[in-house]
C-alpha cells in the first residue's frame, strides 16, 4: 500500500459496511463504504474539471465530517497534496498559509470565512463554500457534480510522494508547513494499530479537529484502516448527548477533554459528602489494584464500588468505553489516576506533527501513566547532550515546505529529528519534560521548565489555565485564569503543587485573570496551546508591576 486512499479501497468489497455517522437536518445519518466512495468520486470529477494535477495543492477548511474525509480521500487518490486549515484560525493566518503553500483551490465551510479572507486583501485561489456561495465563493451544491461519471480513482504513487502539508499552529512566529508523505503516514498508521488494536465491533466518536495530525492519523486513517465506524460529534456542548447516543468503545482526545469531564463530575459529587467520599475511595482502591498493591478485602470492596459508584459515572461516557487515549499534551497524573481508578484504562502517548504524529505510547497491557510509553515499532529514539529527544523512523517528515533553513535545524543528515522536547527514560519508556527552548532562567541563573511547573499547578482544579513567567527576574510568578480573586491564596495553592520541585521553583506572586484564554481572543493556538508571547504582551503592564513591588 503506497497511497492513503487505498485505506478506503480495501473495503469496497463490503459496500454496505457503515464507516461514518454525522448529524444532518436533526437526525443522525450513516454513510456506507459505497456512499463514501461515490462521494469521493464526485469530488475527484470536480477536481479534474479544475485542471488540478498530481502535486498541486488543495486546501480545505471544514468542520469534521464526511465532506472533510471524502475530499481528502479524493485528493490523495489523484496524487494531489492536501493542505488542512484550522476552522477556528484567524483569516490573516489562513491567507498566509494559502500563499505559502501555493494552494490552487480552497474549500470552505461557510460564507463568513470567505468574507474574512477577502478582507485580508490577499490573492486567493478559487473558493468553494459548503453552506452557500455568497461572498465570491461557489456553492458546493453547484460546484460538485450530482453524480460521478467514473469510479473512485487511486493513482499509483511512490511511498515518498507528498501527501499533505500541515501547518504547525506555532506558539510564536509564523507557522511552518510540515511535509508528510503517503509513506510517512501509512507507517504511522501501521505502528499505531499495534497500540490501539481496533476490531470490527469497535466504534469511535471524533472530537478533535481533523486539521490536527493527531486526530487525522488516530481518529481517521487508523479507524479507516480497521474498517470501524466513526461518528462526528456535533460540538463540545453536545458531547455528552453524542456519547450517550453512539456509545463508542474507544475515545481519542486531548487531556483537556478528560479534565473538563472530571471537573463536572467532581462538582456534582461534591454536593454530597457521602457520594464524594465514596468517589475518592473508589479511585484510591482502583489505583491500588492497578498498581498490584490491593489486598484481597480491598479487591472485593472495589468490585462493589465499581458497580455502585464507577459505573454510573462512566455511563456518562456512553457506558461501553474500553479504552481512552490521550495525546496532544501531557496528561496530569491526577487525571490518569482518576480514570484508571474508576476502571477505564486511560493511556497517553507522545508525538508531534513532524512525526506523522505518534512517536511513543503506553499500551493497554503495559501502562505507566508517569510516562508516555515506549517508542512505536520501527521508531528509534535517543537523547542528546542537551537532554532533547531525537527521533528517527519511517514516519519522520520530509522537511518544512519552502523552508530549508528550518528543516536543517531539526533534521540532520542521518535522518534524526530533534523534537525540541526534554526527555528521560524509565524502564524503556519515555518521560517528557518541557520544551528545551522554553526554559526560563532567573537572574540568579536558576532554571525551570515552564511546562513542567504549569502541569503540576494545573493538578489543582482551582486553576483553569496558567503560565509561568520570570525570565531574567529574581523569582517566578504566575498568570492564572481562575475564578479565585485572592492572589495570596493562589500563591499558597500553587506552591502546594510544587513540593517535588527544587526549592527555588516556587511562586512568589500571582496575577488572577477571570477571562479564559481562547483561540478567539488570540491567546491560544487552534490546537489549544498557550501563545506565550501573546499572553505576555496582553498582560505586560501587570507583569511589570509584579516586579516593582
Amino acid at each position: 500500500m503506497t497511497n492513503l486512499a487505498q485505506l478506503l479501497a480495501q473495503h469496497l468489497a463490503t459496500p454496505e459496511k457503515i464507516l461514518y455517522s454525522q448529524f444532518e437536518d436533526g437526525v443522525w445519518r450513516d454513510y456506507s463504504v459505497a456512499e463514501v466512495a461515490g462521494l469521493a468520486a464526485r469530488w475527484q470529477q470536480a477536481l479534474r474539471r479544475e485542471g488540478l494535477l498530481a502535486g498541486d495543492r488543495v486546501a480545505l477548511c471544514l468542520k469534521n465530517g464526511v465532506n472533510w474525509v471524502t475530499l481528502d480521500l479524493a485528493a490523495l487518490g489523484l496524487g494531489l497534496v492536501v493542505v488542512p486549515l484550522y476552522l477556528e484560525d484567524n483569516a490573516e493566518n489562513m491567507a498566509w498559509c494559502l500563499r505559502d503553500s501555493g494552494a490552487r483551490l480552497l474549500v470552505l465551510e461557510n460564507a463568513r470565512q470567505c468574507l474574512a479572507l477577502q478582507a485580508c486583501e490577499a490573492d486567493l485561489p478559487p473558493l468553494v463554500c459548503v453552506q452557500d456561495g455568497a461572498a465570491g465563493g461557489v456553492a458546493l451544491a453547484i460546484w460538485l457534480p450530482p453524480s460521478a461519471m467514473a469510479e473512485f480513482e487511486i493513482q499509483s504513487l511512490a511511498p515518498d510522494a507528498l501527501a499533505t502539508i500541515v501547518y504547525t499552529s506555532g506558539t510564536t512566529g509564523r507557522p511552518k508547513g510540515v511535509m508528510l508523505s503517503h509513506g510517512n503516514i501509512l507507517a504511522n498508521v501501521l505502528a499505531s494499530s499495534e497500540v490501539v488494536n481496533l476490531h470490527g465491533e469497535d466504534s469511535l466518536l471524533s472530537l478533535l479537529p481533523l486539521s490536527h495530525m493527531f486526530e487525522r492519523t488516530c481518529g481517521y486513517y487508523l479507524p479507516l484502516a480497521a474498517g470501524i465506524k466513526v461518528a462526528y460529534a456535533r460540538g463540545i456542548q453536545q458531547v455528552g448527548e453524542d456519547l450517550a447516543h453512539h456509545r463508542p468503545t474507544v475515545m481519542i482526545a486531548v487531556p483537556r477533554v478528560f479534565e473538563r469531564f472530571l471537573a463536572r463530575m467532581e462538582k456534582v459529587l461534591s454536593e454530597s459528602f457521602i457520594k464524594y467520599a465514596l468517589f475518592r475511595l473508589t479511585i484510591h482502591l482502583g489505583w491500588r489494584r492497578f498498581q498490584g498493591r490491593a489486598s484481597a478485602p480491598e479487591k472485593w470492596l472495589y468490585v462493589l464500588l465499581q458497580r455502585i459508584v464507577a459505573a454510573p459515572i462512566l455511563a456518562r461516557l456512553g457506558g461501553r468505553l474500553a479504552l481512552a487515549v490521550a495525546g496532544g499534551a501531557k496528561v496530569e497524573l491526577r487525571i490518569s489516576r482518576t480514570f484508571i481508578g474508576l476502571g477505564l484504562n486511560l493511556i497517553q502517548g507522545y508525538g508531534l506533527t513532524e512525526a506523522a504524529p505518534v512517536v511513543a505510547a503506553n499500551r493497554a497491557w503495559d501502562n505507566d501513566p508517569e510516562t508516555v510509553g515506549a517508542p512505536l515499532a520501527q521508531v528509534e529514539t535517543r537523547i542528546n547532550a542537551a537532554g532533547e529527544l531525537l527521533v528517527r523512523g519511517p514516519s519522520v517528515m520530509l522537511g518544512y515546505w519552502n523552508n530549508p533553513e528550518a528543516s536543517a535545524k531539526v533534521l540532520d543528515a542521518d535522518g534524526w529529528l530533534n523534537t525540541g522536547d526534554l526527555a528521560g527514560m524509565k524502564n524503556g519508556k519515555i518521560m517528557i519534560g518541557g520544551r528545551s527552548k522554553d526554559i526560563l532562567v532567573l537572574s540568579n541563573g536558576e532554571k525551570a521548565s515552564p511546562q513542567d511547573v504549569e502541569i503540576a499547578i494545573l493538578d489543582d482544579p482551582l486553576f483553569e489555565q496558567v503560565m509561568l513567567v520570570g525570565e531574567g527576574k529574581p523569582f517566578f510568578s504566575l498568570l492564572a485564569v481562575t475564578q479565585e480573586p485572592d492572589e495570596k491564596a493562589l500563591v499558597r495553592r500553587a506552591n502546594a503543587q510544587l513540593k517535588a520541585f527544587p526549592r527555588y521553583v516556587r511562586i512568589r506572586r500571582v496575577i488572577s485573570i477571570s477571562e479564559a484564554w481562547t483561540v478567539e481572543n488570540g491567546l491560544l493556538t487552534p490546537t489549544q496551546k498557550v501563545k506565550r508571547r501573546a499572553v505576555e504582551e496582553r498582560y505586560a503592564q501587570r507583569i511589570k508591576q509584579l516586579y516593582l513591588r
